[in-house]
């Protein structure tokens, strides 16, 4: 996938130069943050972190550089429209505060020749397991990010922070039976 105007990658560099020339703490969290590590070309959208007190000059930023903003009602994101591609800010994570911690630990990565924070690997990973539930359980989708990414993630931390989650303990032992991690004995 090329980097032109219509293209997802067009997308992250001009939303994050934009979100970067404002002075707006980010972070570049989902697929796009697994691509920045070294897994495959996200396909369909990008997704930012910032803290929530922070989306007013978010929005700014981003209707400054061209995109039209539209508030969802779910009141944990706001969205960013490049063209036809989709730029998420988001400002709750896995249902939690976007915090300064996890701004703190990303870590400055060239993405597409544009050097910007990715959320560390372990977040990003603990990001995907908080979210399964009953009515979100990709394990295929999650299991083709997380991959590439095994070698970058703290796994004791992620099993100690998602405790007895069900849908996570399963993916976890999963990654185990499939031997992309250790097993946790």
């Amino acid at each position: 996938m090329s980097d032109d105007d219509g293209s997802v990658l067009g997308a992250l560099k001009r939303s994050a130069a934009a979100l970067g020339s404002a002075g707006v703490p980010f972070a570049l969290v989902g697929s796009a943050a697994a691509y920045a590590r070294g897994g495959g070309l996200p396909s369909h959208d990008v997704d930012f972190v910032v803290q929530e007190q922070d989306v007013p000059a978010a929005e700014k930023a981003l209707a400054g550089a061209g995109m039209r903003i539209v508030h969802p009602p779910e009141g944990w994101l706001v969205k960013a429209y490049d063209g036809d591609t989709l730029v998420d800010v988001i400002f709750r994570l896995s249902g939690e505060p976007v915090g300064p911690d996890l701004l703190a630990r990303a870590e400055e990565i060239d993405v597409a020749a544009l050097r910007m924070p990715v959320v560390a690997a372990t977040d990003l990973v603990l990001s995907w397991l908080r979210a399964f539930s009953e009515h979100h359980a990709d394990f295929a989708g999650t299991l083709t990010l997380v991959r590439p990414l095994r070698e970058q993630v703290d796994w004791a931390r992620v099993r100690a922070e998602v405790g007895d989650l069900p849908f996570a303990c399963a993916f976890l032992v999963l990654l185990e039976q499939l031997e992309v991690i250790a097993h946790d004995r």
